[in-house]
This record gives structure tokens, C-alpha cells and sequence, in this order.
């Protein structure tokens, strides 16, 4: 009997002895009984009080006013500077008679790629130039123009840095991850102050934005370089500049590269994001004035100009990228090449002398397209405005606000027919302790302290948590899982957003983002594991993956919109169609990567499918999968700034009225407020997903 009752005694002890681990949350769970229970007697558990609030705002703002008067010569004088190249730039384009400019970037796409990439600019440009929006469309190339190559100047040079000196190594990585994670909009405000309106503006601030993706991938590619080749340079005599610009550079170029394509769609839609300031006649301008305007037909044609630009650059950039053409494509020779460019120039000099008028400033049958698309949106909205309001109520009712204010304020008769009583509060405090503690004790205790988070959330709602037990639980999250260096950072950047006064729009941009999140990675891993298991599949949904990640952001406002007017569910859908497609990519990759001698040993010993998903492939991918959700975490974030377009609270809300105030000071701090909110759960994720991969490896 001893015998027998020995392994469930020690399986016992396994399950209930307490570890270092285990303690914080012992803590936390007290802490947080204690912030719901004394919410009256102790309202500063849950609430940050108001006299805490460290006025940071004003002192930028003071701080900022100074600067800029400060520097306001050099200011005035570098936006001079700047605006010449790109007003030059912008003429020259305007001049080009519109045919030739097609031949000339069809015979580019060519030249990169071979004949199916030329036909596909050539039907993309040939819709931009009938479709009214040539002149919109060059004011935006004169601005990419000139964005890009000062992102690219920019990038090389942080990227050298960075990669060369020890003080680079330090500095750069942080300030990239800031970079990357603070809001588009963010980067107007303080530039709007110093250089004023207009598109100068822009231009910086996409130049800045789109500097990133370069010095990370310049940094990348000269960290790769083989030390043979470094090693006989040096043996040849070069001094550092020469092995630098002569031998790493060269031998780096692919990676490079990857960033050139990178950078030039980062400035693209940045330089449509900086048409909210106005003040410049873009095509980004033309769709956010017509959808002001609720004139959705003209906003989605011009929203398919930016597509069409948007995939035109990508793939012809990517095209010069990939140094492997497609299989039979024929590449002109050089004299050829350069002939043809002759004959374009002599082509366009010919035409301005003749006098011929290739401009088109209008084309009704554009205008004829928007007006049938607008009656026939009325129509469906008319026919089935009962079935989208009750989709979008359900969804409202049912999933955003109880995430938003929790079931103790969501549970009403006129919203769930019936009203949540003191007996169903208790019932479910008790059935969700009951179940955390039953699923803790045959599981594991960190699954049953998830459940009980989840519990509790749902109960209160973000905006209903105690700010105590927020900071606790993500800090103690951070410290577990990253360690100490990551706690520190989660703790005083939390503490940051609270003494700031940014706590409550915080948890409306949390709330939002991660509904959103949540959604977009169901939905892109579904997508994702469908892939995975057919190469068919897997073709389809390539081609439209990219297309979705080559459309600008503000781009996915106009359909949603069309539907479903303003508010929080358009920003949910808007965000879902742009987050989806890491999850998608990075779930069809780590279940691709499994071992196919692995599944093979699976089959031998007589295995189904379902076994073989869900015990052997979906395990060994869940690191990649992993990643592909911080990645959708990321990009809902991106989102969710350029949603309070469409009447959207939280930080992304006060971020556009300090552009639209030139707030420095509050557009600063609720812009850091959002990049510290992702940068915690990048760190978290990454330290996560780092842990995860090195287990599987060893």
C-alpha cells in the first residue's frame, strides 16, 4: 500500500510546494482583493490621484517655445533648403508629359525584373493617369523623392555607427525601438512648431520615420561581412575608410538593400500620414478631404491611387533587391538600356516643343465611376443597414465593452436583456476563483493565476482595474520573464504614464489594441495554419499578404468606414486588416519548419493528423507563432493612432488633438506614452520567444 500511494504523494507535494516564482503573485492576488474590496475607504489603489500628477506637459511646452524661437533661423533656413529640391523636383514631374514618365518607370520595372513586373506598372500607372490624380500623385513622388535619399544618408550613417563604435552599439538600438514604436503622428507635432506648415514639414518627418528599417539592416549587413574578407583587406594595406566604403559596404549590399526597399515604403506612408497637416495638394490630402466630406467614392479611387504607387515602388525596389531575376527574364543590355533612356528624354523635349497638352486635370469618367459607386454604397447601406448595425452592436456589446468597463457596468437590460445581481456577481467571482484553482491545481499554477487575470479583467474592464494592480502584474510579468533590467523598465514606464496623467487614456488605447490584437491574430494564424497545410493554399494567399502589408495605413480607414461611420468597432476592423498578416506568416513559417524527419518517425508510429498538429507541430512552432503575435501587437499599435481618424479615445485621441492644437508637450507625452506601452510588450515577448527558441535548440 506504501508502494502504492508513494507517487501520488509525491505528485502531491509537486503540485502545492511553493516556489520563489510563485510568491509575487501570492502578493499580487492579495493586493489586488484588497484594491477591489477598499475601492471607497482607499480610492488611491485604484484611481491615480489627481495631485500626483507631475505637470510635464507644461514644462515641454515652456521648454519647446524657447527652442524654437531659439532656433528658429536655422529652422526657417533648413526648411528653405529643402523646399527647393523638393519644389524642383515637383515641377519636373509636372513638366514630364505623363507618357513618357509611364515608359520611363515601366522600362525601370523591366529592367529590374523582366516583362510580367512592367505590365504590372504599366496597368497601375495607366489607372493613376486616367484616373484625374496625375498632378496629386507627383506632388506625393516629389516628396518621396526627397525623403528617401535623406533617410538613406541618415540610415548609412547610424548604421556605421552603430556598427563600428562600442558608444554606437549603446545608443542606437534603444533609439531605434523609441523610433519605431512612437506614433506617426508624434513625429509632426514638435516638427510643425519648428518649421511651421506646409509640406517641408512632411518631408522631415517622413525622412526621420523612415530612417529606422536602414541603420538596422545597414548594421546587420556589416555585422555579416566574413572576417576573411575584413582580414585580407587589412592584410592589403586599406586603411579603415577604405575597407569600410570599398570592401564591407560592397560585401553588405544585399542586406543593404533590403533596407533601401524598406525605408522607401516607410517614407510613402508617412508622407500620406503628413497630409493631415494640410497645406499641400497630395494625394493622401485628396482622400482624407473627401472622406471628411463622406464622398467614398472619390476617396476610395484616390485610395487606390496610393495602393497602386505603394506597389509600384515596392516591387520594382524589391525587384533591384533580389539580386536573382525570374526565370527566363531577359535584362537589356546597358548601351540598350541607356539608348532607350535617350530616346525618352528626346521623346519628352519634342513633345514640350510641339506644344502638345498631355496633362489630364479632370477625367469624368472617373468622376462618372465615383458618382455610381457612392449611389450604390447608399444602396447597400440602405438594404442591409439592419444586418451591419446588428453585427456591429453584437460585437460591441458583447466583446469590446466588457473588455472596455467589464460586466459589472456592461450587464444591462437594454444591452444583454437582463441585469448582472449581486447574486450573479458572487456566482462568478466564485465559479471563476473555483475554476482557476482547479485548473492551477491539475495544470499548472501559471495557467490557473492567467485565468484568474482574465477573471478579473473581464469583471472590472481596463478601464475599471486598480492602476496598482496593473503595474504589478505587468512589472512582475516583465521581471519573470526578461529579467530584472526588463521589470525596471516596465515599472517606471507605467509609473511615467501615470505621473503624467496619461493613465486613463492608456487603458482606452490597451483596451482597444488589445481587442484588436486578439482578433488579428485568431484570424492570421487561422489563415496561417490553413496555409501550412497546402502549397495551394499557401500561393493564394502569398501575392495577398504583400499587397496588405504594401498598402499605407490610412488607406484601410475608407472601406471600414463606408460601412460602418465613425467610432470604436471601425477602428477594431481598420486595425484587424492591417495587424493580421504577421500572424499569418510567422504561423505558416514555424509549422513549414518543423522537422520533416520528424513527422516522418510521427507517421512510423501510427499517428494522425490531428495528433501529428497538435502534439508535434503546433509545439515546436509556438516560439515563430509567438513572434508572429508580437508582431500583431506592434502593428495594432501602429494602427490605432492613425483610427482616432475615425472618433477613437485613448492616447491616439489626444496625440491628434495636440497636432491639430500644436501641443508639443501633450502630443510628446501621450506619443512616449504609446511607444513605452509597445516597447513593454516587445521586450517581453521577444525575451519569451528568445527562451522558447533556445529550448527547442538544445
Amino acid at each position: 500500500m506504501a508502494d502504492t500511494l508513494a507517487p501520488v504523494s509525491r505528485l502531491g507535494a509537486r503540485r502545492f510546494s511553493f516556489s520563489n516564482s510563485m510568491i509575487p503573485w501570492v502578493c499580487i492576488i492579495a493586493l489586488a482583493t484588497v484594491a477591489a474590496l477598499a475601492a471607497d475607504a482607499l480610492p488611491w489603489l485604484k484611481a491615480w490621484p489627481s495631485a500626483w500628477i507631475v505637470p510635464v506637459t507644461g514644462v515641454l511646452n515652456s521648454a519647446m517655445e524657447w527652442f524654437s524661437e531659439f532656433v528658429e533661423p536655422v529652422t526657417r533656413a533648413i526648411s528653405a533648403i529643402l523646399e527647393w529640391p523638393m519644389v524642383t523636383l515637383r515641377d519636373a514631374l509636372q513638366w514630364l508629359p505623363w507618357p513618357v514618365l509611364v515608359a520611363a518607370i515601366v522600362l525601370l520595372a523591366f529592367h529590374a525584373s523582366g516583362l510580367r513586373l512592367a505590365l504590372v506598372c504599366l496597368a497601375a500607372l495607366l489607372y493613376v493617369a486616367l484616373s484625374g490624380y496625375w498632378i496629386q500623385a507627383m506632388n506625393t513622388l516629389a516628396l518621396v523623392g526627397i525623403a528617401v535619399p535623406l533617410s538613406l544618408a541618415l540610415g548609412l550613417g547610424f548604421g556605421i555607427w552603430s556598427s563600428k563604435t562600442r558608444t554606437g552599439s549603446r545608443v542606437v538600438p534603444p533609439l531605434l525601438d523609441l523610433m519605431q514604436t512612437m506614433p506617426t503622428f508624434a513625429y509632426l507635432i514638435p516638427l510643425l512648431v519648428m518649421f511651421g506648415f506646409g509640406p517641408v514639414v512632411g518631408l522631415i518627418a517622413s525622412a526621420v520615420y523612415a530612417c529606422p528599417p536602414m541603420v538596422r539592416n545597414v548594421h546587420l549587413g556589416l555585422k555579416g561581412v566574413p572576417s576573411e574578407i575584413i582580414e585580407a583587406a587589412t592584410i592589403s594595406g586599406s586603411t579603415g575608410w577604405q575597407k569600410l566604403f570599398w570592401v564591407e559596404l560592397p560585401a553588405a549590399m544585399t542586406q543593404i538593400k533590403v533596407g533601401m526597399n524598406q525605408t522607401i515604403m516607410a517614407a510613402l506612408s508617412m508622407v500620406i500620414i503628413a497630409s493631415v497637416i494640410g497645406g499641400f495638394n497630395d494625394i493622401g490630402w485628396e482622400v482624407l478631404s473627401t472622406m471628411r466630406k463622406a464622398r467614398f467614392g472619390e476617396s476610395l479611387l484616390a485610395g487606390l491611387v496610393i495602393v497602386l504607387i505603394a506597389v509600384v515602388m515596392d516591387r520594382i525596389s524589391a525587384a533591384y533587391t533580389n539580386s536573382e531575376r525570374p526565370a527566363g527574364a531577359w535584362r537589356p543590355a546597358a548601351n540598350t538600356f541607356w539608348t532607350v533612356v535617350a530616346a525618352l528624354v528626346v521623346s519628352a523635349v519634342v513633345i514640350k516643343l510641339v506644344g502638345w497638352e498631355m496633362t489630364i486635370e479632370e477625367a469624368r469618367w472617373s468622376k462618372n465611376i465615383a458618382l455610381w459607386l457612392n449611389e450604390k454604397l447608399e444602396a447597400v447601406v440602405i438594404a442591409y443597414g439592419e444586418l451591419l448595425t446588428s453585427i456591429k452592436n453584437t460585437l460591441f456589446f458583447f466583446y469590446l465593452l466588457p473588455i472596455r468597463i467589464g460586466f459589472t457596468d456592461t450587464i444591462q437590460t437594454f444591452t444583454w436583456g437582463f441585469e448582472f445581481t449581486a447574486p450573479m456577481r458572487w456566482s462568478y467571482i466564485i465559479g471563476a476563483g473555483v475554476l482557476a484553482l482547479g485548473i492551477g491545481y491539475a495544470r499548472s499554477w501559471r495557467i490557473g493565476i492567467a485565468i484568474a487575470a482574465v477573471g478579473y479583467l473581464l469583471y472590472f474592464g481596463f478601464t475599471g482595474l486598480p492602476w496598482v494592480v496593473v503595474v504589478a502584474v505587468v512589472a512582475t510579468i516583465a521581471w519573470q520573464v526578461g529579467g530584472a533590467r526588463t521589470g525596471v523598465f516596465a515599472l517606471v514606464s507605467l509609473l511615467f504614464i501615470a505621473a503624467t496623467g496619461m493613465w486613463e487614456p492608456a487603458m482606452l488605447s490597451v483596451y482597444l489594441c488589445g481587442a484588436a490584437a486578439v482578433m488579428s491574430f485568431l484570424f492570421g494564424a487561422s489563415l496561417g495554419i490553413w496555409a501550412a497545410s497546402s502549397d495551394r493554399v499557401s500561393a493564394v494567399l502569398k501575392p495577398v499578404a504583400d499587397t496588405f502589408q504594401t498598402i499605407p495605413l490610412f488607406v484601410f480607414l475608407i472601406p471600414v468606414l463606408m460601412f460602418f461611420q465613425i467610432g470604436e468597432f471601425t477602428a477594431l476592423l481598420a486595425i484587424i486588416a492591417y495587424a493580421f498578416v504577421p500572424a499569418l506568416r510567422y504561423t505558416e513559417s514555424g509549422l513549414r519548419q518543423v522537422s520533416p524527419e520528424l513527422l516522418e518517425v510521427a507517421v512510423e508510429q501510427g499517428c494522425t493528423s490531428r495528433q501529428i498538429f497538435w502534439q508535434i507541430k503546433l509545439p515546436l512552432a509556438i516560439p515563430s507563432i509567438m513572434v508572429g503575435f508580437n508582431q500583431t501587437v506592434m502593428f495594432s499599435f501602429a494602427m490605432l493612432v492613425i483610427a482616432a481618424l475615425v472618433g477613437t479615445t485613448g492616447l491616439g485621441q489626444q496625440i491628434f488633438v495636440a497636432l491639430s492644437s500644436a501641443d508639443v508637450g501633450l502630443g510628446v507625452v501621450a506619443g512616449l506614452s504609446m511607444a513605452l506601452l509597445a516597447m513593454i510588450v516587445d521586450r517581453i515577448m521577444q525575451s519569451w520567444a528568445r527562451e522558447r527558441f533556445a529550448a527547442l535548440d538544445a
